[in-house]
């Protein structure tokens, strides 16, 4: 927002929740007689693509929408600039007290190590908090707990690990093993 209230910039979500914020399939469920499930119209439409967004006085931010900040090979811009932090927002109201919660914020440590990138990250209710580029919490707000955090931002990594540059080399490495060894069983056989 600008000084007089003007919008300057803007985020999309790109990645929607099946379910919640969109019906998958819905087409062919309607066609196949679930007039029912999909009769509730509405829903969300997702953003293209994630862009940058420029703060003044801080590095340039990727937001990442609520459950966006899970998806390793989908958290930079495809323009492929890298920006100086991730910005994860999120409701995560709706995991209750659950594992859910803790597990979503895992995951968001997840891709601060894998980018080489800090996070910080917004959840209305908790788990919020600052991490550095190796995964480490450098602030937290708990889950349940109210307040704000105050620190500064960490020094972003030179370059995306090798799991962020490299991103479908482990699977890629599984997949050719699991041949290998099923091959190897068929042929004793």
């Amino acid at each position: 927002m600008g000084s007089s209230g003007t919008v300057l910039q803007s985020a999309d979500k790109v990645h929607l929740v099946p379910f919640g914020e969109y019906l998958p399939f819905q087409p062919v469920m309607e066609a196949i007689g679930f007039e029912q499930l999909t009769r509730q119209r509405g829903g969300f439409a997702s953003g293209d693509t994630l862009r940058n967004l420029a703060i003044p006085g801080a590095p340039k931010a990727t937001p990442l929408i609520c459950y966006e900040a899970i998806f390793p090979d989908a958290v930079l811009p495809a323009d492929g600039e890298r920006p100086g932090f991730l910005l994860n927002v999120t409701n995560d109201a709706w995991f209750g007290l659950t594992p859910g919660p803790y597990q979503h914020f895992l995951q968001a440590r997840l891709r601060t190590i894998e980018e080489g990138l800090p996070m910080v990250r917004a959840a209305n209710t908790g788990i919020s908090a600052v991490i550095d580029p190796l995964g480490r919490i450098v602030a937290e707000l708990s889950l349940g707990r109210k307040g704000n955090l105050d620190v500064g931002l960490p020094t972003t990594l030179s370059d995306a690990t090798f799991a962020g540059r490299y991103r479908g080399f482990g699977f890629g490495l599984i997949f050719v093993l699991n041949l290998a060894l099923a091959a190897g069983c068929v042929r004793k056989r």
